[in-house]
């Protein structure tokens, strides 16, 4: 394990790095850690590349503030920026799953010099306010201030969401006052507007199931306004399902990354 600091709010980042290669970033949605990478199989698959996996803030073993406005999306992005700086990575290939595909899309839009490509997996460009419930459950904020960790994962489940063994650890891992910052944070936040993707110029490769709405069609929406982007729908799947099983994403991720280094 590493870590990283961010500079503006000296906020601890803590990563992990492996492989020899072009680097690639791998950033997980929320209330995850940078382990589902690896228990989903996503690691060894990418053999010839250099992985970063980082806890993004409020997430795993990085710092965990309880202020929603330390969760603001220029802060998430220099936590990405200074994970690069201390590994010497000038661009990267950027990986993100649900929240970590948001941050993807800020970095490659407000730095798109530091970035290789770009590969979204269950994402979107747009604003989640009202989503977020969508995505988890009703009351999942309400649920997490009264019950903890427990709470949300068992409402989760309840709600008919597929949940995992790697995913309910990931869940219970969190520190519920933290995560709780960190939803009012995504529920406020902004979108990139439609003509910013216009001029998204990097590579860029954007996944998302059928049955993973609106996401489905945000994705397909980005493709088309960005220059260089290609959609990929999975058959089948819910948001939760993105990941699982990684086969038919990595045979799409593996090959788009090969071919842009």
């Amino acid at each position: 394990m590493s870590t990283a600091i961010n500079p503006t709010d000296g906020t601890l980042l803590s990563y992990e790095s492996s492989g020899e290669g072009p680097a690639v970033v791998l950033l997980h949605g929320s209330a995850l850690s940078r382990s589902i990478w690896r228990g989903l199989g996503y690691v060894k698959a990418l053999d010839g590349f250099r992985t970063l996996r980082l806890d993004l803030r409020g997430h795993g073993r990085s710092g965990k503030p309880h202020d929603a406005d330390a969760y603001a999306m220029p802060l998430v992005v220099e936590d990405v920026l200074a994970v690069l700086g201390a590994e010497g990575i000038e661009r990267a290939h950027i990986v993100g799953y649900s929240f970590g595909s948001r941050v993807a899309f800020a970095l490659a839009a407000g730095k798109p010099e530091r970035v290789a490509s770009l590969v979204t997996l269950g994402g979107t460009y747009q604003s989640q306010r009202g989503q977020v419930a969508k995505v988890f459950f009703p009351g999942y904020l309400e649920a997490i201030r009264s019950g903890g960790m427990s709470a949300f994962a068992d409402g989760f489940a309840a709600a008919g969401n597929s949940l995992d063994p790697v995913t309910r650890a990931a869940f219970l891992a969190n520190d519920p006052e933290a995560l709780a910052a960190y939803f009012e944070a995504t529920e406020a936040g902004e979108g990139i507007p439609d003509q910013t993707l216009t001029r998204m110029t990097v590579p860029a490769l954007l996944l998302a199931g059928t049955l993973d709405l609106p996401r489905h069609e945000q994705s397909q929406r980005a493709a088309a306004l960005m220059p260089h982007a290609r959609f990929v729908e999975l058959p089948g799947r819910t948001h939760a399902s993105t990941l699982f099983p990684s086969g038919p994403v990595l045979d799409e991720l593996v090959p788009f990354l090969r071919a842009h280094v």
